[in-house]
């Protein structure tokens, strides 16, 4: 009887997504059967939470079956993971992109013969591999540029769980994507933690423009390269001009502004204050005026009051934000801001709650405004797709997978537009 493959779970981001990817050929290739393997999500204590109760659920379907635990929380706190009953093993972010790590696991009794726990020091790392995946979904694909983070803003534990900042080169990027391209990909999301950080560490220093720039220009047949989130303050000329002249480089950015008030911004130690935020996306649509903005924004972060938390809610009007990312704050143990004078339960959720109506009023509007525009659109189903804003599209009838179809949009459904 043959052995069932390993069984993943993903928690938490798109890179995690990715690398769970490589992970399933990295394991095919070792030959590990029977495994169910968690890639899990430090980003908050809600987020580790998830993940031991997600590891429960698993093992109670798998009776029997190893659990190998992996990702941010497993980097950042080894000790929790391995203190479970349910858990064989505990592999570090570095460790588990090795083939050595996965050959190591190649057999249920080979389990045992190592460590428990396989984690080392991830700030040691010094690189990237370029993990030659054949992409994710079936119509885009996800190209890990950049990993790790040299910034400490202080409610965020996953410089931790990733290490410093080392990007992908650009060559390697390139390569990868023209693969997925000949695959028939018609779309590129380039993917990272800290992703505008991206070149820093490689020789002449290049910025994320000049590889947005080199991929298009040495790509010709891709027909849409996407960005995910970017920090604006670190915006470089290249990637202005690429918004501003290139068309198969998508009118949509996803934005790590965390907070719309200046002292909140300073006690977050972030690198932009509330002006900085607001004129990067004036600068941005008057030089793409298509361009619309996703943003992370975090309520109830310690010391703030309701004048700060207003001057946060009025960013989704001041930068015109379309898709909203709300995250309550809760206190990550390690980070300075565990330390400050928290704000209340009952106040964050509220300040929470006011923020999502904002960014569902945004929304609305942004959809109500599609209503009898011709769009193009990616088909990432017989009857779901995406416009090149990124904003989801449903067909009344099948259409042909992974084509971009030119469409009139009819009306709105929920938070899709119809065509």
């Amino acid at each position: 009887m043959n052995a069932a493959p390993p069984i993943f779970a993903t928690l938490g981001c798109r890179l995690n997504a990715y690398e769970t990817e490589a992970m399933k050929e990295l394991a095919a290739a070792a030959g590990v059967e029977g495994a169910v393997v968690v890639n899990t999500c430090a980003v908050t204590a809600e987020a580790v939470r998830q993940a031991k109760q997600e590891i429960r659920k698993l093992a109670r379907e798998n009776p029997g079956a190893q659990i190998i635990v992996t990702g941010c929380a497993a980097q950042t706190e080894p000790e929790t993971f391995a203190a479970m009953s349910e858990v064989t093993k505990v592999i570090g972010n570095t460790e588990k992109m090795q083939a050595s790590t996965w050959a190591s696991l190649k057999a249920p009794d080979l389990i045992g013969i190592t460590e428990k726990v396989q984690v080392d020091d991830i700030m040691s790392v010094k690189e990237t591999a370029g993990h030659l995946i054949d992409g994710f979904g079936r119509h885009r694909a996800y190209v890990q540029v950049q990993n790790g983070c040299d910034h400490r803003c202080t409610f965020c534990i996953i410089p931790y769980g990733r290490g410093n900042s080392r990007s992908v080169p650009a060559g390697v990027v390139v390569e990868q994507i023209k693969r997925l391209v000949d695959k028939g990909f018609n779309e590129i999301v380039l993917t990272g933690v800290d992703l505008t950080s991206w070149g820093a560490d490689l020789p002449a220093q290049p910025r994320l423009g000049d590889l947005v720039m080199r991929i298009l220009r040495l790509v010709p047949d891709l027909p849409r390269l996407r960005i995910s989130s970017i920090d604006s303050i670190e915006a470089d000329d290249a990637l202005m001009a690429a918004i501003a002249s290139e068309p198969r480089l998508m009118p949509h950015l996803h934005l790590s502004l965390q907070a719309g008030d200046d002292m909140i911004l300073k006690r977050m130690k972030r690198r932009h204050l509330r002006d900085d935020a607001i004129r990067f996306c004036e600068d941005a649509q008057k030089l793409r005026p298509d361009m619309i903005f996703g943003a992370d924004i975090i309520a109830g972060f310690p010391t703030e009051t309701e004048a700060m938390f207003e001057n946060s809610l009025k960013l989704v009007t001041d930068c015109n934000l379309t898709f909203l990312h709300v995250f309550p704050f809760s206190p990550r143990k390690g980070t300075p801001a565990a330390r400050m004078p928290q704000v209340k339960g009952p106040e964050i959720k509220s300040r929470a709650a006011r923020l999502r109506a904002a960014g569902d009023a945004a929304l609305t509007r942004h959809l109500t405004a599609q209503i009898g525009v011709t769009h193009r659109i990616l088909l990432e189903g017989p009857r779901l797709g995406r416009t090149e804003q990124f904003t989801e599209v449903a067909f009344a009838t099948d259409q042909s997978e992974g084509q971009i179809l030119t469409a009139t949009i009819s009306g709105i459904e929920g938070a899709r537009l119809l065509a």
